[in-house]
């Protein structure tokens, strides 16, 4: 029966679909990069889709975040994903959590639930515990590596994290991952070196914070305010998406 993923259907086929649909995923992060993999998890008719972020949508959102509009500056991210997502298809379930993900929150989510884990977060010891529970929950994932302070869309790769190159975050996560034991995590990374941003207190966050009321970490309290730009970390999460999907539909 023709259906709004009838096109998706032409090339996975429907017991793909079938496997798609009963999915659960999770997206720890659903800013600049975790926000365009939401968009195409939906558009591809992910079942179940669980986002965590606990920021608000701020004005410096709009040059690349999915869910920043003008009309939604001061929401959670979260609730405006949510309503986007429902607005593409009604029947995916959403379930939203307002939650910085570290180590000490980590306890609120049981990751056996989940048939995929997405990491599109920015901070290391965060990443690490992302990753440490899907292993150990046997549950496959995907992190994300640096996408800011980049120009070059066509430079996102996707490969294992000990094979990763240029990347200043990749170099971090392999040293800390390899005391950790872990043998294997598949990532997205660019192997264009990071451009210096331009030292202008004039348009800086750090200076001139914008973020809304109620907002949990403002600019003023961040270790790092990255260059960023429309193309991309809309590119890392769409081929973060693509993974995702791909390896659902085949079953691995």
């Amino acid at each position: 029966m023709l259906n709004q993923f009838s096109r998706t259907e032409l090339l996975f086929g429907k017991e793909a679909m079938e496997r798609i649909s009963g999915s659960r995923v999770a997206v720890f992060g659903i800013g600049g990069v975790g926000g365009y993999a939401v968009e195409a998890l939906a558009r591809s008719g992910v079942g179940t889709l669980d986002l965590i972020d606990d920021d608000r949508i701020c004005l410096t959102n709009l040059n690349r975040q999915i869910y920043a509009l003008r009309s939604t500056v001061g929401k959670y991210k979260v609730d405006a994903a949510e309503e986007r997502i429902h607005d593409i298809c009604p029947d995916i379930k959403v379930n939203t959590y307002k939650c910085f993900y570290m180590p000490e929150t980590a306890d609120r989510f049981d990751f056996s639930e989940y048939d995929y884990v997405i990491d599109a977060i920015d901070t290391v010891t965060g990443k690490l515990e992302i990753i440490k529970r899907a292993k150990a929950a046997n549950v496959p994932v995907i992190s994300a590596m640096g996408a800011g302070n980049k120009l070059d869309p066509s430079a996102f790769r996707v490969a294992d994290i000990y094979e990763t190159k240029v990347c200043p975050l990749a170099r971090v996560m392999r040293y800390e991952l390899r005391k950790l034991g872990i043998k294997n995590v598949k990532v997205v990374y660019s192997e264009e070196k990071p451009i210096k941003p331009i030292e202008d207190m004039e348009i800086s966050c750090r200076n001139h914070c914008i973020c809304p009321p109620g907002t949990a970490r403002k600019c003023t309290v961040r270790r790092d305010i990255p260059g960023s730009n429309a193309f991309v970390p809309s590119a890392a999460g769409l081929l973060i998406a693509s993974e995702v999907i791909k390896d659902i539909a085949l079953g691995k």
